[in-house]
């Protein structure tokens, strides 16, 4: 399929086909293929579960509220965000770009570039990312605002917006997934009704980390698997050229 028919064919599946398995090779490709999403700063702050045992799929879909899209499915993702790791993930970035700016950029620019992001990822980011009782993010809200008053800044930093724009991030990685899933043949139904305590506890996952979605996986039931036609709001409603 190219892109359009792509598109087109990815649908919310909420009934799968039980007798037609997935293999979860194909599905680990997707997962790869994911990672290639845009992320905020390269911060990359997010991770991915493909559960496949039949126990634990099971446990995930009573989290899921007992949807149909979760227990006909022959795997469950679950994205995850992982706001926790900024410092491991700033300072992954940071030692990659000294890399990517000594293969890749004019000797006589090297160092100014490394410069800007060992400011960037060594200070900025840490800044941005951190966390103290809201206190921090209070206080960058303020910084941004009379900044603000002099020229443009980006004003979205209190520890909720940094929140968000983690969410943001995974969200991109998930969308990118059920494409590369679509492109294959195989189905998925973005999910955001679950109790987030109780796919943590699954997962054993610690506490700064986040259940950003839960994507059942599998081929679409032919006669239940999708319920009716898409609905749109007109093109024209949501279109703006200016």
């Amino acid at each position: 399929m190219d892109l359009e028919e792509v598109l087109n064919y990815r649908r919310a599946v909420r009934v799968f086909d039980k007798n037609k398995p997935i293999d979860p090779e194909k599905v680990r490709q997707c997962l790869e293929l994911a990672t290639l999403a845009p992320s905020s700063s390269n911060m990359q702050l997010w991770e991915v579960y493909q559960i496949t045992q039949p126990e634990l799929m099971a446990k995930i879909s009573d989290a899921c509220l007992g949807q149909t899209a979760t227990a006909t499915a022959s795997e469950i993702v679950v994205f995850v965000t992982r706001r926790d790791l900024f410092r491991q993930r700033a300072k992954f970035v940071l030692e990659f770009e000294r890399g990517n700016v000594r293969r890749n950029s004019p000797k006589e620019r090297q160092a100014k570039r490394i410069k800007d992001r060992e400011l960037y990822y060594g200070k900025l980011m840490p800044f941005l990312y951190a966390r103290f009782f809201g206190i921090l993010g209070i206080f960058r809200a303020l910084l941004a605002k009379a900044i603000g008053l002099f020229r443009p800044i980006m004003r979205e930093v209190s520890e909720c917006d940094m929140r968000v724009t983690v969410g943001k991030s995974c969200a991109l990685a998930a969308q990118t997934f059920m494409i590369a899933m679509a492109n294959e043949g195989y189905d998925t139904c973005p999910l955001e009704g679950f109790d987030s305590k109780r796919i943590k506890k699954l997962l054993k996952l610690p506490h700064g980390a986040g259940i950003n979605m839960v994507v059942p996986c599998g081929i679409r039931d032919g006669v239940k698997g999708i319920w009716g036609e898409r609905g749109r709001i007109p093109f024209d409603e949501v279109y703006h050229r200016m």
